[in-house]
Formats: C-alpha cells, structure tokens, sequence
C-alpha cells in the first residue's frame, strides 16, 4: 500500500477537481474517482463489470458490496504502487463504505491519513456550477455570475417547452460557442447534484471527526490561497 492515503470531499463548485490536480501533482498522488471507475466497466468483460453493467442497466442502484469490490479491484492495480498515495474522490457514499474501507486499510497495514472537506455555502456553489463555461479547447473558464468579461449568455427554450431553458454562452465578437459540462446542463440537474451531497456525503463526515482525520478547508477563497492550505494540511499530517 502506497505512503498517503487522502480521501477529499465537497458539494459541485467547491472546486475538488482543481484542488486534486494540484495535490496529485505535488504529493505524486493516484486520483482515484469512483464515478471514472463504473464508466470504465463498460470496456470490461470480466465478471465484476459484467455485474456492475447489468446492475446499472437494470436501473438498479450499486449495492456497497459491489461498490467496495470496485474499489478494491481499482486499488490492487500495479499501477498504484507507482505513485506515492492514494487521493479517492467519490467513495465512501455512506458509514458502512466508510467503516468498509478503513477495514480494508488496516488489512494493509494502513489508514486514511486525512479527510479533505471543501466547504461551501450551498447558494455560491449552485452559482459556480450552474455558470460556468469553458472555452472549446477548455483552457479558458468563465462565469456568467462572477467572469463574464468577453462572454455573451442567454437562456434558450426548447421548442417544445418539455424541458427547462439551458444557458448557451458564446465569445462576444466571433460568437464562438462555450461548452458547458453536461452534468451543469440545467438548474434542476445541479440542485440534484446538491442534493446528493447533502443526502450521501455529508453524513459520512462525523464519522471521520470522530477518527481525528477530518480537515476543513472554506473554498470560498482564492484557488491559491485554498491550495496552499491543503498543503499545509498534507504537510502537517506527513511529519
């Protein structure tokens, strides 16, 4: 088992995905997402994708046996011995995942070292998400709340009126379009996403404090500044 093992969690817009490319690149950390892992069953025909596939295309929801066992699948990879951690995004979903996987760690003579929470007010984060667009090669995000400088929006009906409007955004001056992440698509699909963080996540976080590993962290600050707090955290926990 690799040196660190960090979980990190926060509702949309906290910005993990940004927080996790800087950790892992500094701390040479395995990012392991749980959403990446059930997409990549779709190319497997071994029998534990086999199961996840038909689990999913029945509608039904993971059980956490199965849940576990993709992750254990995920963490007993050659390749995770070539980093220096473990950074899991996603997992656990629930206590029993959360005691599931500090079992497992202990079988490996290990543990999580530290819970990274991103912390948000829920109205900021719905803001985050549901504006946020990005140029076609993605190397330019903007805002429509907070970064709209050069950037036109609207909000376009379907022509039907079966579902809700959706923001379109395009540079002003060549009306290139903005891609928008398809999960932010609509307003109801964001509040979902909220929605499952409150129900899924957050009630995990106790059960960490009561450990002494759980961090918190306001992202509702400069990238910078939010990055250099977790690393101080890591820093810390590392001595």
């Amino acid at each position: 088992m690799t040196d660190l093992f960090l979980l990190i969690m926060g509702v949309q817009g906290a910005g993990k995905g940004t927080q996790a490319g800087y950790l892992c690149d500094k701390y040479r950390l395995l990012h392991i997402s749980t959403g990446d892992l059930f997409r990549a069953m779709a190319n497997r025909t071994d029998p534990l994708a086999l199961h996840v596939k038909s689990t999913i295309n029945a509608g039904i929801l993971v059980d956490d046996e199965t849940t576990n066992a993709v992750l254990q699948d995920r963490l007993e990879q050659p390749d995770v011995q070539t980093h220096q951690g473990v950074l899991l995004d996603g997992y656990p979903r629930n206590e029993a995942q959360a005691q599931w996987l500090t079992g497992y760690l202990e079988g490996k003579g290990k543990s999580v070292d530290a819970v990274l929470v991103l912390e948000l007010d829920l109205y900021t984060a719905f803001k985050r998400s549901f504006g946020r667009v990005t140029s076609p090669d993605g190397k330019r995000a903007f805002n429509i709340f907070s970064n709209r400088d050069g950037v036109q929006w609207d909000f376009e009906k379907s022509l039907d009126d079966k579902f809700p409007p959706r923001l379109v955004a395009a540079f002003k001056g060549s009306g290139e379009a903005l891609k928008r992440r398809v999960d932010d698509a609509d307003a109801f699909a964001v509040i979902g996403r909220i929605e499952k963080f409150l129900n899924e996540t957050r009630p995990v976080l106790p059960y960490y404090e009561g450990l002494g590993i759980l961090e918190t962290v306001d992202a509702d600050q400069p990238i910078e500044t939010v990055r250099e707090q977790l690393f101080s955290i890591i820093d810390e926990r590392k001595k």
